[in-house]
């Protein structure tokens, strides 16, 4: 008998078959959070959310602490993409990178068109990109959208991450406890020592970052920050030329390891806990209110005009290439997609509007619709539009 050894896939085409099947749970946890809260379970749900158990309610364990491991993940995918994936250049960071600042720039304008005062301390909420819905939605169109258009996204929706972590630190801190805050850092810095004294089982970073946790918890720091810095601590072996091979350093184990149970689970559970808005209690103007239009309009109308009119004008000063293979019609269809809020946009409303569940539930209305609008319309024009028919119908492996 002869044994065919099958070629794994390639870790960028993993990322992407993951991401996109996870997106289409987060779909119906979606959907299923907004069904129970407009619903008789409605009061059960919400009682159930704000029980404690132990020091923290449920609601917090997940946004605080689940989370915690969903922004471990990534910033595990930032550290490789920037050190040894499709950001580890500069000619490959270019274009996604200009996509993501005008798409996190314009959204916030157009929020802020809209509100002042106190609700203006939500104008990132429209400035995300929910990658795993994105990719859902392209998992939809099959071939019809070339993996060049993927990567692309992919790459625009970590730079993303990226931006949202700094803003989050930055943005959205209370008031600082020094004392936890110290005992913080002295603890990122031994994370970091043992990384520089080649540490590489995973379980002293893990023991440790769970020690951080707790002390970011308590510095008035957002406790998910915590999973950045360890993720950043956690040694990579890079692979120079081939970002595809499979390598045991600990931070493509620990990313492996990740991918299945955050997507699949705790950002489905997050989902669940947080994108239920009890629509049939709310009065009318929650639907017209200065919130929800500058949220739903920063997603739809900001993102595409961010995306795709800075792509533009990046190709067009030749700042940058098109991707191969995409016409102008597929690159406004992904820049539609990048409206698909979602995940960080609902933790950035908890975030801004922590005591106002008013100003939640507007925002949360916002998200819902300018990511709905938004992956619909990118969704048929990516089935309608054609490639760049100058270009090779073929891909590269």
């Amino acid at each position: 008998m002869v044994l065919l050894r099958v070629k794994p896939l390639s870790a960028l085409r993993q990322f992407l078959h993951g991401q996109a099947s996870s997106g289409l749970v987060l779909m119906a946890a979606a959907a299923f959070a907004m069904l129970i809260a407009n619903s008789s379970l409605g009061p059960e749900y919400e009682h159930l959310l704000h029980g404690y158990i132990g020091p923290l309610s449920l609601h917090h364990w997940i946004n605080d602490g689940l989370m915690a491991i969903f922004f471990l993940l990534v910033g595990l995918e930032i550290k490789r993409e920037v050190m040894d994936g499709q950001l580890s250049t500069w000619p490959r960071r270019v274009l996604p990178g200009i996509a993501a600042a005008g798409g996190m720039a314009i959204p916030a304008l157009i929020y802020l068109a809209f509100n002042n005062g106190a609700t203006a301390r939500g104008w990132a909420i429209p400035a995300a990109t929910d990658i795993a819905f994105a990719l859902g939605v392209i998992a939809l169109l099959g071939n019809r959208v070339p993996i060049s258009l993927r990567v692309f996204l992919t790459a625009l929706a970590i730079i993303d991450d990226l931006g949202a972590v700094v803003i989050i630190a930055f943005f959205y801190t209370a008031d600082l406890s020094l004392v936890d805050l110290g005992g913080a850092a002295a603890v990122a810095v031994v994370l970091f020592a043992m990384n520089r004294f080649g540490v590489r089982r995973l379980l002293p970073y893990l023991l440790v970052g769970a020690l951080l946790w707790v002390l970011v918890l308590r510095s008035g720091i957002h406790a998910t920050l915590a999973g950045v810095i360890l993720a950043f601590a956690i040694p990579l072996q890079g692979t120079p030329g081939r970002p595809d091979a499979e390598e045991d350093s600990p931070l493509h184990r620990l990313e492996h390891l990740l991918h299945m149970p955050v997507g699949f689970l705790i950002v489905p559970i997050f989902g669940l806990a947080n994108a239920g808005v009890p629509v049939l209690g709310l009065q009318t103007e929650a639907f017209t209110a200065p919130v929800t239009i500058g949220v739903g309009l920063g997603l739809l109308l900001g993102k595409v005009v961010g995306v795709f009119g800075t792509s533009m004008i990046a190709i067009k000063l030749g700042l940058a290439d098109m991707p191969a293979h995409a016409g102008r019609l597929q690159m406004l269809g992904t820049a539609l997609l990048c409206g698909i809020g979602f995940t960080m946009s609902l933790f950035i409303t908890l975030l801004a509007f922590s005591s106002d569940p008013l100003l939640q539930s507007e925002a949360k209305i916002g998200i819902l619709a300018g990511s709905l609008f938004s992956g619909l319309l990118g969704y048929l024009l990516l089935r309608i539009a054609k490639g760049d028919p100058q270009s090779s119908k073929s891909e590269p492996a």
